[in-house]
């Protein structure tokens, strides 16, 4: 388990080191890492993190799903985009472990997406032996 405390409504975490501890820990040599948020407001991606990337993911997720957009949901709590958002995005992600090491490319990193914050957040990795 991660623990996450965000700063900001819409912010992008990368997590891949603390992933990356858990499984070394783990000793498996052979098998996936499941990395999976129980919350319907936050997501989990795999991408580069270059900071420009970061913020046109931001504004890109705005323009697609824009806030206060007369969403019904609204009227229970005002964060229907940020439900919208986590849909479009998913809210977990498998990698191979090969070798004992996060089967990661170059440029990748494991993203944890924050869509209503400021808030706590815990994120689930489970290593599993193939």
């Amino acid at each position: 388990m991660i623990e996450i405390k965000t700063n900001r409504r819409v912010e992008l975490i990368d997590i891949t080191e603390r992933v990356r501890e858990i499984v070394e820990r783990s000793d498996v040599e052979d098998g996936i890492v499941v990395i999976y948020t129980r919350h319907t407001t936050t997501a989990v991606i795999i991408n580069e993190n270059e900071r420009g990337l970061m913020e046109d993911v931001i504004v890109t997720l705005e323009r697609l799903i824009p806030t206060q957009a007369g969403y019904i949901h609204d009227r229970i709590d005002d964060n229907a985009d940020s439900h919208l958002r986590s849909i479009l995005l998913g809210n977990s992600v498998v990698i191979p472990i090969t070798n004992g090491k996060l089967d990661l490319g170059t440029w990748q990193r494991i993203i944890f997406v924050e869509l209503d914050g400021p808030r706590n957040r815990r994120v689930v990795v489970k290593v599993v032996p193939c």
